[in-house]
């Protein structure tokens, strides 16, 4: 299943980061942090009232940052497993590597 993005939402793989260090202790969330991910798909852009499109400046493969409620989570079912995407506005996202 191929998942399209409308206007300026943003689909993004999530990137786990490791919470146990080399020698397996474990560290706790202590604070709010930024949260990353993999820009998988992206589209035009919103809409505005000219009828031009606001640019989306990301593009496939970027590594964006975000908080930890602005994207949603859904999940859809690729060659017989279940995957989980974020889809997130362009205007939430923080930054981008």
């Amino acid at each position: 299943m191929v998942l399209q993005p409308l206007e300026d939402h943003i689909l993004i793989k999530p990137i786990i980061e490791e919470t146990t260090t080399k020698s397996w202790i474990i560290l706790p969330d202590s604070k709010e942090k930024p949260y990353k991910g993999k820009v998988i798909a992206v589209w035009a852009g919103k809409i505005l009232e000219n009828g031009n499109r606001s640019p989306v400046d990301v593009q496939i493969w970027d590594i964006v940052y975000f908080t930890q409620y602005a994207p949603d989570e859904i999940e859809v079912e690729e060659n017989g497993e279940k995957v989980k995407y974020l889809v997130i506005k362009h205007s939430s996202l923080l930054a981008k590597q």
